[in-house]
């Protein structure tokens, strides 16, 4: 699978093909995956589907999580992370599929997420 597109240049179109390969797409989906829930992208899983003529993304993952002392101690270090597992999961498909998008030209039709398990991180924020 790869995505082609004629690049239009000081307004006419070159002749010729732009592809980008499938292990680029995938590359770029790690990244922005890892990014938006903290883990590095060599643990992000990604595959993608055919859904109506656009891509599908389906993502496996980690996600990073406070300490689970800390946050007994102070149940807001939960918010500082960007809120619960679910919310920042469903934030996060909006955010990755808009920085694939950006970065790729590519037309997704939605992103999956299938959190794995938890990655223990000791600060706030993580993106």
């Amino acid at each position: 699978m790869s995505i082609t597109a004629g690049t239009p240049v000081r307004g006419a179109a070159m002749a010729g093909h732009n592809r980008i390969s499938t292990q680029a797409l995938t590359s770029v989906a790690r990244a922005a995956a890892g990014e938006a829930l903290g883990v590095p992208p060599h643990d992000v899983r990604a595959a993608w589907s055919d859904d109506g003529g656009l891509l599908a993304l389906s993502l496996v993952m980690p996600v990073a999580v406070p300490p689970l002392t800390v946050v007994h101690r102070d149940p807001n270090r939960v918010a500082g992370f960007g809120g619960s597992i679910w919310e920042r999961a469903v934030a996060a498909k909006a955010e990755i599929l808009g920085r694939v998008t950006e970065l790729t030209g590519a037309q997704l039709s939605r992103v999956d997420i299938r959190i794995s398990g938890a990655t223990v991180r000791g600060g706030g924020r993580v993106h």
